[in-house]
């Protein structure tokens, strides 16, 4: 197994690190991996707000729902769907966007993002740095977009915080490789299998990690998935001018 194959298949969350800052060198080779990374049809639909200022990640752990952790990250990067660039370039060809208003945009948005995430998460781990990737920035889009001026037709989708790793963690174990993989055709016979034994997996690590709280996959994934969890993504994305009516 070469370097960077075992950088990312060894990914973990890191949540207990050093308040010692990252280097300008490391965070901008950081962001150039991501600055490279492929989006459909090179629109570059991706920007990208480095937080650095200890004030603006205060408020955006508050925003998070309380997530202290985040405050003491020395930075936090937002990974932004940002079709307010993409319009300057489609007014300059004499058309008019639609695209930002249809689930194709938000979802090519999304999937960019991700791209651009795993980038930054492979260019960081492979300077020794810990990440922490940041769904929870969606919970009030409205604060966020505000805290960080964002114009319409813009959203910010997903934070990254980067730091220096003070106590390691044992990597989280997975479900059944073969509920992931499937050959030729989709393959769901052998889940309800794979979730009974992942459930004990999951539990046996979080006793292992000495965490009384830890809930089953299915446990947690009932909790979480019960409702719309971030219910003002929809209303906010609208706002800005992400209809997703088309």
């Amino acid at each position: 197994m070469n370097e960077t194959l075992h950088i990312q298949q060894s990914h973990r969350s890191i949540r207990s690190y050093k308040t010692e800052p990252v280097g300008d060198e490391m965070l901008d080779a950081i962001i150039a991996s991501a600055h490279r990374a492929p989006t459909s049809m090179n629109a570059q639909e991706i920007s990208l707000v480095v937080v650095r200022d200890a004030e603006r990640r205060a408020r955006i752990a508050e925003l998070a729902g309380g997530q202290t952790w985040i405050s003491q990250a020395p930075v936090l990067i937002v990974i932004v769907a940002d079709f307010h660039k993409t319009d300057l370039g489609v007014r300059k060809a004499g058309q008019t966007q639609i695209v930002h208003e249809s689930m194709e945009g938000f979802g090519v948005a999304a999937l960019d993002a991700g791209i651009a995430l795993g980038a930054m998460i492979t260019a960081a781990e492979s300077l020794g740095l810990g990440v922490v990737p940041l769904g929870s920035i969606r919970r009030n889009p409205q604060g966020m977009i505000d805290l960080l001026g964002l114009p319409p037709l813009t959203f910010p989708l997903v934070g990254l915080a980067l730091v220096h790793i003070k106590d390691d963690v044992p990597l989280k174990p997975r479900m059944d490789i073969e509920t992931f993989r499937h050959d030729e055709r989709y393959d769901a016979s052998g889940y309800t299998a794979a979730i009974d034994n992942y459930d004990k997996t999951i539990m046996d690590y979080w006793t292992q990690l000495g965490r009384s709280d830890g809930l089953t996959w299915s446990g947690n994934l009932g909790n979480s998935y019960k409702a719309v969890y971030f219910p003002q993504v929809r209303p906010v994305a609208a706002m800005q001018g992400l209809l997703n009516d088309k």
